[in-house]
């Protein structure tokens, strides 16, 4: 008898030894274990990945400025039994069955996304369902604007963001590109502000159906008024993305763009501190008067709701919709509007601080919680300062400035303030990170002036150069030992 016919003759033996009840009550016994077991005793490898990067943050400086730490109701939310429903389709208007209660948790976050942003519900509609700002972007393109349609946003190396219309003179890099007809516009090269006189002449040229007020690295307040004067008169939608900003305005610590836009969206993890998903808001009533005296209506709402669904996704995460719902609450808090007061403190002190040590800060300053240091008059690029600030545990990213060529090798680097600012920073807390980051950087400059222009030989020599080696280890442990005085917010472990 070969091995193979003898291992199962006596796996059809044993098989014969157990009744029909005792193997299901075996298999229920494994399948108990599978479902209700802590995935530090199921999956310890991944968990001990999880432990790591929970500690990584703890560590570290989070200075990127479209990241934030999420509150414990937030995550309790985002682990709940909500993720297990499917709920295609708006409250009372469901495809599946079994959503009485789903349906009460998105009409509960609608109401306190209108309250949180003193919204009138006559006046504005909202979409919560959107699992994230890009999409929710393209889902609106796809609304009010159509296949080809003309958009005018903020160019990438402006300050703009991806989803505004990116492309360069050889290839569309944004889907929305693709999809859409964009054209830029862009910011002064000499002050770093928004032009908006040029934006207002090349919108009569090009007769935008849309125009998109919102940024990923512009560090003053928009001018919302001038942005809407300049639709009137090309007769486009001015579509605001408030992504970055959505905190500062729920505290009413920058200005808001409801008083003027058409639309709005925002994503709800970064100022904002809720979970990773988005929102959309739409005007309603009347939009204008015509010639004749007669009301034009707003027909935003049915647009929108049906490119989110079934236009663009399926069915909403349940789990993240609870989770925007108490987020918003928590925005309402007199708590909430002193973080947000204290986010753009922090980040006009770490403008002043990087700029009393020598260095250029775009437009000069901060209105919001973001900043964008330009390495220009140093002599060092945002991609090494990047890799050096990371290497002694702070984490930014390289960013582009006026007139770079470059997204991969720009001239800056982005910080702000939100993520710090949650764990209790405060000035004085700030003067120490400027004084990390310029010993940073000053250390990044005397591994530059060894290796040579070239990123790789960069790295290299900061990673096997023995002199260089002990001077980051020893960097990265300052701040390390500052940074874990101030606690994270969440589970302690995980």
């Amino acid at each position: 008898m070969s091995l193979f016919t003898r291992a199962i003759s006596t796996s059809y033996h044993v098989f014969k030894k157990y009744s029909t009840a005792q193997l299901l009550s075996h298999s229920l016994k494994m399948t108990s274990t599978l479902l209700n077991s802590n995935v530090w005793e199921s999956d310890p490898e991944l968990f001990e990945i999880v432990k790591k990067e929970k500690q990584r943050q703890l560590k570290s400086l989070e200075l990127i400025a479209s990241e934030n730490f999420t509150s414990l109701p937030v995550l309790q939310c985002l682990s709940s039994c909500l993720h297990n429903k499917y709920s295609e389709g708006l409250p009372g208007q469901r495809y599946y069955g079994g959503n009485e209660y789903i349906d009460e948790v998105e009409l509960l976050a609608q109401k306190r996304a209108l309250e949180a942003f003193n919204l009138n519900p006559e006046e504005w509609g909202v979409n919560v369902q959107s699992l994230s700002g890009s999409p929710a972007n393209f889902q609106v393109y796809t609304a009010i604007a159509e296949p080809h349609g003309r958009i005018m946003g903020l160019d990438l190396p402006d300050g703009g963001h991806l989803t505004h219309g990116f492309m360069t003179a050889t290839k569309k890099i944004s889907a929305t590109s693709l999809f859409f007809e964009s054209m830029p516009y862009k910011v002064d090269p000499e002050t770093g502000y928004i032009d908006y006189d040029t934006l207002a002449k090349n919108a009569k040229l090009f007769r935008p159906k849309v125009i998109i007020a919102g940024v990923s690295c512009y560090s003053r307040a928009l001018d919302y008024k001038r942005f809407r004067q300049i639709c009137d008169d090309v007769g486009a939608y001015l579509f605001s993305d408030m992504a970055h900003i959505a905190g500062l305005v729920a505290a009413g610590v920058t200005p808001s763009p409801f008083v003027y836009s058409d639309v709005v969206t925002t994503t709800t993890h970064k100022s904002l501190r809720g979970p990773r998903a988005a929102i959309i808001f739409f005007k309603k009533g009347v939009r204008s008067i015509n010639a004749k005296g007669e009301k034009v209506m707003y027909d935003l709402e049915s647009k929108i709701n049906q490119a989110v669904f079934p236009g663009l996704q399926g069915g909403p995460h349940n789990n993240a919709i609870a989770a925007i719902a108490t987020a918003l609450k928590q925005a309402q808090s007199p708590e909430f509007i002193q973080y947000q007061k204290q986010v753009v403190v922090n980040a006009k002190r770490l403008a002043s601080g990087l700029q009393e040590r020598g260095y250029k800060i775009a437009t000069g300053g901060t209105d919001v919680h973001m900043l964008l240091v330009d390495l220009r008059n140093v002599k060092l690029s945002g991609a090494k300062a990047e890799k050096i600030l990371e290497d002694i545990s702070i984490a930014c990213n390289k960013n582009t400035v006026p007139g770079d060529k470059s997204a991969l090798n720009p001239s800056g680097f982005r910080l702000g303030t939100p993520a710090i600012t949650t764990r209790g920073f405060v000035e004085k807390d700030i003067d120490k990170v400027v004084d990390f980051i310029d010993r940073g950087l000053k250390l990044a400059l005397e591994i530059s002036a060894k290796s040579g222009p070239k990123l790789v030989d960069f790295n290299r020599l900061a990673e096997e150069d023995s002199s260089f080696k002990g001077k980051i280890s020893a960097l990265r442990k300052e701040v390390e030992d500052f940074c874990v005085q101030f606690p994270l917010p969440g589970v302690a472990d995980y």
